[in-house]
């Protein structure tokens, strides 16, 4: 999900701590490998910002704001391949303005990630942490995990990702759903951008899985997007 934005006088408050990287860590330049792992470190003890973990498998819980977007990658065992081996390496993610670090962390639960976003004239760090991978077998075949947030991080709330192989019609997709909301009032001021980032993402992220699961990436242009 994309990182919830505030006004530009709240940012840059509070970026350090006696020596520690706190809740909103908004830079000026790139966060380097070192900054990351710093913050990863202290991510890897905390506990999820919010109590409904693991509902995304059902839904939203009361009180938080869901989206949840589809596209069409292709057909057949072949695509269906690409789009796990897509999910597995975070393609989803790996969008030039936006990634996660590490760039290949296993889709198991309890593994920690941060995402990292270029947005409007800086950059961000918010922390995540894989709920649960999805692994089904049946008339429809499904791969996938989920990530819920971690205090550090602009929002709270949980996200799914995963690719679903349709035997009926030999379809494959490629399905995103989230529920979020604020993880501090603050945060309220700057839902309406907030709001344009997440639609980008879903954009971006439905592209970059189309592309890595078309038969000759990176050549095949992406499907469209039935809305």
């Amino acid at each position: 999900m994309a990182p919830r934005v505030y006004p530009h006088g709240a940012s840059w408050r509070g970026t350090r701590r006696s020596g520690n990287l706190t809740r909103r860590v908004f830079l000026v330049m790139k966060p380097s490998p070192q900054l990351v792992e710093r913050f990863l470190a202290q991510q890897r003890s905390r506990t999820f910002s919010y109590r409904a973990v693991g509902h995304s498998r059902r839904g939203a819980p009361a009180g938080f704001r869901a989206d949840h977007h589809r596209v069409r990658l292709g057909e057949g065992r072949a695509t269906f391949a690409r789009a796990v081996e897509a999910l597995r390496s975070w393609r989803m993610f790996d969008l030039g303005w936006l990634s996660t670090y590490p760039p290949a962390a296993p889709l198991e639960p309890g593994t920690t990630v941060a995402v990292r976003v270029r947005h409007f004239g800086f950059w961000s760090l918010n922390a995540c942490r894989v709920v649960y991978r999805i692994d089904e077998e049946g008339p429809v075949v499904r791969f996938g995990f989920a990530y819920g947030t971690l205090p550090d991080h602009g929002e709270r709330g949980e996200e799914r990702f995963s690719v679903e192989w349709h035997h009926e019609d030999n379809s494959v997709w490629y399905d995103l759903f989230a529920f979020s909301r604020p993880n501090l009032p603050l945060a309220r001021l700057g839902y309406p951008l907030t709001r344009l980032l997440q639609k980008r993402f879903a954009r971006d992220s439905k592209r970059a899985m189309a592309l890595a699961a078309a038969a000759h990436w990176p050549g095949s242009p992406a499907p469209k997007d039935p809305e």
